[in-house]
Parts: C-alpha cells; structure tokens; sequence
C-alpha cells in the first residue's frame, strides 16, 4: 500500500500547524527588548500607559486580569514612568458597567488622579487601541500594561502602527485561564497581523 497519502496529510498538518505558530512566534521574537515584568522598573519614559481591557463581571467587579493590568498601569503612573493611563476597553460590554468606567474606578481607588485618565470606550480590540491612542488620543509613546501571553501581540502592534512602545507584565499565575490565554494568542496573532496588513478601520 503506497504511504503517499499518510505524508500528504502529515505535511498538511505541518503546514497548518506552521501557519498558526509562525506569527506569534514572529511577535514574540521581535518584541523580546521590548517587555519585562512590571517588578523590573527597568521602563524608560513614556507618555502614557495603554491599560488594555478584560472581563468585568455581571456585578460590576473587574476580573482578576482586568484588575492585574490596571494595576500595573497605576504602579508605573507612581514611579514617575508615564504622565498618564488610558484605559482601553468596551464602552459597552456584557456586564452593562463597561471596561473602562470600571478600571478607572480602581486606578482612582489607588489614588491617582482623575484627570490623569483617559477613558477609551472604543478599544474593543487591541488593534483599536494601539491606533486610538495614537490617533485620537495623539501618543507617541506608550507602555502598553496586559498579562505577558498578550503582550507580543500588544506591542507588536503598536509598535508596527509608529508607537514606541513597552510593555509591562504583572507577575505571572499559572491557571487554566493562563493557558487558555496562550492558545488564545496564536489566532488571534495571526489575525492581528491581517488587520495591519489591510489597514482595518480600528472600530470595525
């Protein structure tokens, strides 16, 4: 029996597999400079933190990764590293409190002051605030504050759209949302680097 078949389908595996790993792999080779541990400090200056949305829940309370990354925005506000947060998220999501609303509440329970925060309803995906804070909200710099899995994809995006830009993690916990997080980025990687290719209008 001729084994042409068997090698035909394991190199069509090969080659969807490469397909999905290629640009997150690419991402993350080429913002390897670029990103480190929020504990670090080892940021230069930049003009903002970009603070990139999650989950919030039915009751109003942010999710352990949305209040992670808030929380590294407002640590880098208090070393003096940016002048100011954006917080990038759906004005209108599932929870009917909206990303943003709820992540300046907590900035401002840690005490940083309400006119030093941007709000982006409009940030519904990375790409969108990568290109908002350059365009709507004029930045030139960012350090852009997200969970390490998301962070190539973050700052290779802003980055590619003209920003200098950073990016700061919280430290990292190993759960099933973690993982799922990883997998998550290999798709959504790809896709991300669809939409710069095609210049995607950042609300769309």
């Amino acid at each position: 029996m001729s084994k042409t078949p068997a090698f035909a389908a394991a190199g069509t595996l090969g080659a969807a597999a490469l397909a999905v790993l290629t640009p997150a792999a690419t991402a993350r080779l080429a913002t390897i400079g670029a990103r480190r541990p929020i504990a670090s400090g080892r940021f230069h200056h930049a003009e903002a933190a970009l603070v990139l949305g999650a989950r919030v829940w039915a009751d109003g309370r942010p999710s352990r990764f949305l209040r992670e990354r808030v929380v590294t925005g407002v640590r880098l506000y208090r070393m003096g590293l940016v002048d100011r947060i954006i917080m990038s998220g759906a004005g209108e999501d599932s929870s009917g409190y909206g990303e943003p609303p709820v992540m300046r509440r907590v900035a401002e329970a840690a005490g940083v002051p309400s006119e030093h925060i941007i709000e982006d309803p409009l940030g519904v995906d990375t790409y969108s605030s990568c290109i908002r804070a350059r365009d709507e909200y004029g930045m030139r710099s960012v350090i852009v504050a997200t969970q390490e899995f998301h962070l190539p994809r973050a700052v290779w995006l802003c980055e590619r759209l003209g920003l200098d830009a950073q990016g700061a993690y919280p430290p990292v916990i190993l759960t099933e949302h973690t993982i799922r997080g990883h997998v998550r980025e290999l798709g959504a990687t790809g896709k991300a680097m669809l939409d710069l290719a095609r210049g995607r209008d950042p609300q769309g």
